[in-house]
């Protein structure tokens, strides 16, 4: 599975997310089910997002990918190479910290190498 595969409807998503009013929306319903067909709607109720009204297009994409489950023979090669060259950002080595010495790979304490980490003050 190629990693463009998970961006294929970001374009309904980066479209800005219409805010309404519950009062507003029943006023003129069609209106904005036309839109939703396009873009979200959030409803609000006392200035508050309470749903959101999207495209049963949409609403089956994202059911489908809540369930996707996949196995490693559904990855191809290129799919492997691409994850195992993946490293994280130097800047979350500070955060090697909060790992117990298990999921570091480290059968006691004393092997791991011991460093301290400065953090700016005032922020």
């Amino acid at each position: 599975m190629h990693p463009m595969r998970f961006m294929q409807n970001m374009d309904f998503w980066s479209a800005a997310v219409i805010k309404v009013s519950a009062a507003e929306f029943q006023r003129n319903i069609g209106r904005y089910q036309d839109l939703a067909l396009t873009q979200a709607i959030a409803v609000t109720r006392n200035g508050r997002e309470r749903t959101v009204l999207i495209s049963v297009d949409e609403y089956q994409r994202l059911k489908r990918r809540d369930r996707q489950v996949l196995r490693l023979e559904d990855f191809g090669s290129d799919d492997i190479a691409a994850l195992e060259a993946t490293r994280a950002p130097d800047a979350t080595k500070d955060f090697d910290s909060e790992l117990t010495w298990s999921e570091r790979g480290v059968s006691h304490a004393r092997s791991w190498p011991r460093r301290s980490v400065q953090l700016p003050l005032g922020q």
